[in-house]
């Protein structure tokens, strides 16, 4: 293919991932208020649009029409840049996410991930995740509020000290894979068990640090209004506040995609099955059957990523929030500590059974 071909491609798919991952972001919103009113035993949104499915673009609608309240002493470049960056790196980390197997058409290759095969993917996702707390702790400073500012260091403070247990759940299933690539892990996968029945602890692990790293309850210590009086987002209205709040659930659905992706198998449907085994007693055609598994990739890897959304939100609403002392006591004195452990166990059980 030549570069110009290549650039309206990627160009096309920063578009469609982009407008889909807005358009997630904002029904997980209706989802989250749909689901807790069923936990609730109450009816939820159900007035604009049938079953209420429009309310996710009346409350977009809304923001964009609220008026922009920026504080007199607050530092506009960053208080306007702070949100931009929690919604960018969010776009960013579903761009290295394979979502299904490439396609092959005619002998030629089409991946349908914007940086397919990169081998350093996962080091890629966590660079970007990390670049989130940046967000947070400038929303907080350039507000020029001491409640807003307060936010700001104890959401970071938080982020930073469950990014070590994330990181040491993910070392232990880069240790199983002796890869990278998330391309590859997922395919290592493919045809035998998947990387949560080798590493059940790891497992949640993450799950747990995804939790706070989301700033999800009961980690969500940031949105803590009798205490914090809203968090870092305190002094913003309008879209930007919309942009942080929709970078929370941006961040939710990357997280469970990358947990499908590491521990389910991706788009991998049954463990110890070779989907394209099974495909091709029905599909001959070889272009026919690479279509048929990536669009199957797809149902099945969005399917595991939003029933852990589901999960992410039951949590929420089946818990109570921690305090500050706790939440930290809980990622320094236990989990950082299992998570040792784990990487410990699992190169010493590799290393001897290898």
């Amino acid at each position: 293919m030549t570069f110009s071909t290549q650039l309206i491609i990627a160009l096309v798919q920063a578009g469609i991932l982009v407008n889909l991952m807005l358009v997630a972001a904002a029904y997980m919103v209706l989802a989250e208020r749909k689901i807790a009113a069923w936990i609730q035993n109450r009816v939820g949104p159900n007035r604009v649009g049938p079953w209420g499915l429009f309310q996710s673009f009346a409350d977009v609608f809304k923001l964009y029409l609220k008026e922009d309240v920026v504080p007199a002493a607050a530092d506009y470049r960053f208080h306007a840049l702070a949100p931009v960056i929690s919604i960018a790196v969010a776009i960013t980390v579903y761009a290295l996410i394979p979502f299904s197997p490439a396609v092959t058409i005619d002998g030629t290759t089409y991946s349908l991930t914007m940086a397919p095969n990169m081998d350093i993917g996962v080091l890629a996702v966590l660079a970007m995740t990390s670049v989130g707390v940046y967000g947070v702790a400038l929303a907080g400073w350039s507000s020029n509020n001491k409640y807003s500012l307060m936010g700001g260091l104890r959401s970071s403070a938080q982020m930073i000290s469950y990014e070590l247990s994330m990181g040491l759940a993910i070392i232990a299933v880069v240790l199983c894979a002796g890869s990278l690539n998330l391309v590859d892990m997922i395919k290592n996968q493919n045809t035998g068990a998947w990387y949560v029945m080798y590493q059940p602890v790891g497992f949640i692990l993450f799950f747990v640090t995804a939790l706070a790293e989301t700033n999800r309850a009961p980690f969500d210590l940031p949105e803590a209004e009798p205490e914090l009086v809203g968090g870092y987002h305190t002094e913003y209205s309008g879209m930007k506040f919309g942009l942080l709040y929709l970078a929370e659930y941006a961040n939710m659905l990357a997280s469970s995609a990358i947990m499908a992706a590491l521990y389910l198998g991706g788009w991998d449907a049954i463990p110890f099955v070779d989907d394209a085994a099974v495909l091709g007693q029905f599909i001959t055609d070889p272009t026919t059957l690479s279509i048929a598994l990536a669009l199957l990739g797809h149902v099945v890897f969005l399917s595991k990523a939003f029933l852990l959304v589901f999960v992410f939100i039951w949590v929420r609403w089946s818990l109570p929030r921690f305090r500050y002392d706790q939440l930290m006591n809980l990622g320094w004195k236990i989990l950082l500590p299992i998570a040792l452990v784990n990487v410990i166990i699992t190169g010493l059980v590799i290393h001897f059974t290898k």
